[in-house]
């Protein structure tokens, strides 16, 4: 049963059959997310699936209650099978719930929605940019992880290989000579790695573009196992990462501004102080579309600083473009704050 919102909402009727260019409303329907083909089962009709953008703000969510809390969780895992962008990490640091989400706009109908319609109240902290870390170069190194303490102790010893690879974010491999470290203690050495990867070791954000291959490494017949080899793989990647040049990523908007003739230097002025690149520029009905590439950091608060030096003239829009590196002043100012201390002069 469907109700037909051809005319207008207040004329909605029930109807058995939806014809091509009704336009319906459907409830009830369960599993189904942003992106699906509905058809019928006997006759299956595939379209092409929409491209979903990693998320690229984050924000802390401290709900106010332990009631409060579950709802948050309950809610947001609900929405993250149905709104694809979405991310949601439980227990972050300071052991408030981290939501990512695609822009501020995003943020605000998703917090608006939590809040009116399932009465969740949370201290909703400042939208933060998702930055990545990742690797210039090859490199190698050695985790040894050893504690005695008097009965048995603990050891564990991988090697790793670090390489940059930009064909997947994140790739782990094992090459053995001789087969060195038993087979029991590889997904260990496995988890250690994917952990250090997700924690970064500039800022503490997750690495992208990183290939980590096991290639050796030793036990011990009593002392060794699954968590010291976990803790050995770690601080190998760790180390290798080091010597690897890691540098820190971040995200680039692509931004397009339609703006009145009169008003088109002083965009084009605007994006280039907020270390954006001018990249082309077009004659649309009297309109001039500016086209840039800015980072996201830049671009908190751009709708009203853009409306109010416009007269409300100007309109934009913008989509995630791709990652690229932080200039050095940039990074170092990022990685301070996460250290707690102030940047580098």
């Amino acid at each position: 049963m469907a109700a037909c919102l051809k005319c207008t909402p207040t004329s909605a009727k029930d109807i058995q059959e939806i014809l091509a260019g009704d336009i319906c409303a459907v409830v009830g329907l369960r599993n189904v997310g942003t992106g699906d083909t509905i058809c019928e089962e006997k006759h299956p009709i595939t379209l092409e699936s929409i491209v979903f953008a990693v998320p690229v703000i984050s924000v802390a969510v401290e709900p106010k209650t332990k009631a409060d809390q579950e709802k948050w969780v309950w809610r947001w895992r609900g929405w993250r099978r149905k709104i694809r962008p979405l991310r949601f990490t439980p227990i972050p640091t300071a052991g408030r719930p981290s939501s990512a989400v695609m822009g501020e706009l995003h943020l605000e109908i998703i917090v608006d929605r939590m809040m009116r319609e399932y009465k969740v109240e949370a201290n909703v902290g400042k939208p933060q940019v998702a930055y990545r870390e990742t690797i210039r170069k090859h490199s190698e190194a050695e985790g040894k992880y050893i504690r005695q303490t008097g009965g048995k102790g603990q050891y564990g010893h991988a090697k790793i290989i670090s390489t940059l690879n930009r064909r997947a974010w994140i790739r782990v491999r094992q090459r053995y000579y001789g087969g060195s470290v038993p087979k029991e203690f590889i997904k260990p050495i496995d988890q250690g790695i994917r952990e250090a990867l997700e924690g970064g070791i500039l800022a503490g954000y997750p690495m992208v573009d990183v290939k980590a291959t096991l290639y050796d490494g030793s036990y011990h017949d009593v002392d060794s196992n699954e968590m010291a080899f976990k803790i050995a793989g770690s601080m190998a990647f760790k180390e290798a990462a080091r010597k690897a040049s890691p540098v820190l990523l971040e995200p680039v908007m692509a931004v397009e501004v339609v703006t009145p003739e009169d008003y088109a230097g002083t965009i084009m002025g605007d994006l280039s102080s907020r270390r954006g690149r001018i990249e082309g520029m077009e004659h649309r009905a009297g309109s001039q579309v500016i086209k840039a590439i800015v980072p996201l950091a830049e671009m908190f608060g751009y709708a009203t600083h853009m409306r109010s030096s416009t007269q409300g003239r100007a309109e934009y829009s913008m989509h995630f473009a791709r990652y690229e590196e932080a200039p050095r002043h940039v990074a170092e100012e990022i990685i301070a704050k996460t250290q707690g201390k102030a940047a580098p002069r």
